[in-house]
């Protein structure tokens, strides 16, 4: 199930939030920490392919 950046982001803010909070069970926040290390990952890698897109195209411009 591959999620936007947008959607990712999203559902990443609202874990940190949860973390934050506390009062959840252990192994909850285990899981929450996890996935919330995937969204990290997933959002750094769209961030660097876009910014690699961005200069790919400004390079097309300046030859």
């Amino acid at each position: 199930m591959e999620q936007n950046y947008e959607k990712s982001l999203k559902r990443l803010e609202e874990i940190v939030s949860l973390l934050e909070a506390g009062g959840q069970p252990l192994e909850k926040t285990l899981e929450l920490f996890s996935e919330g290390t995937a969204l990290l990952s997933a959002c750094s890698k769209y961030l660097d392919n876009a910014e690699q897109k961005i200069t790919s195209l400004l390079g097309d411009k300046n030859d």
